[in-house]
């Protein structure tokens, strides 16, 4: 446990789980799109569902698609300045059948057609489970820098990537592979100790397989 765990996060907002969480995991679907997003489609279950509103859970989840940290004043108007950016963003109440009571759906499409979806809870004191990638079931919480690999399913091509990163003295924390099918896409999950250089992550993208290397960033 550290001191972010006691005291909770630095936010704008009434509540760390509606709030902070909530920018969060909007932050990390924008990682994951790449580009400024255009359209937003959000489906909120439990109590995301019932009180997205007066928490403001909406504006949260708008700021971090748009980028925002949890501590941006720009959070109270990120509704307002989603539209003048020409964000479009649609919020539908709807029961996710297993998933913790504030899981959110997130659909984005990108200025150059780029498109995610990306579904996650917010599990108390700003912090988050992302739990699925494009269909694709993963688990990480945001807390340590984490690389998304996805890939195609044929072998040899998780050692090409451990392997290397090894090599250039990144040391893996804790890894998860996720296929859906054998032979098809898949995606691992990699949170790694300590800072990842640049080059590291363009390097990973040019190995055999791969189809896209993305970080997310510590948040």
């Amino acid at each position: 446990m550290n001191v972010f765990d006691i005291i909770g996060p630095v936010m704008i907002g009434p509540s760390s789980s509606h709030t902070a969480g909530a920018v969060r995991l909007g932050r990390v679907a924008w990682k994951i799109l790449g580009e400024r997003a255009v359209e937003a489609r959000i489906q909120l279950s439990g109590s995301f569902a019932q009180t997205y509103r007066g928490h403001g859970t909406d504006k949260a989840l708008i700021s971090g698609i748009m980028g925002m940290h949890s501590d941006d004043e720009r959070i109270r108007r990120s509704l307002t300045l989603a539209d003048e950016e020409g964000l479009t963003y649609s919020f539908l109440a709807e029961d996710l059948p297993g998933t913790h009571p504030n899981t959110a759906r997130i659909h984005l499409k990108g200025e150059h057609g780029a498109e995610c979806t990306v579904q996650g809870a917010s599990i108390g004191g700003g912090n988050i489970l992302v739990t699925e990638i494009n269909g694709m079931e993963v688990s990480f919480t945001g807390q340590y820098n984490t690389l998304m690999v996805l890939h195609y399913d044929k072998p040899g091509t998780i050692a090409a990537v451990t392997n290397f990163m090894a090599y250039s003295g990144t040391n893996i924390g804790n890894f998860r592979l996720t296929r859906p099918k054998k032979g098809g896409e898949a995606v691992m999950t990699i949170e790694v100790d300590g800072d990842v250089e640049e080059n590291l992550i363009n390097s990973l993208r040019i190995l055999p397989n791969i189809i896209n290397v993305v970080l997310i960033r510590a948040i």
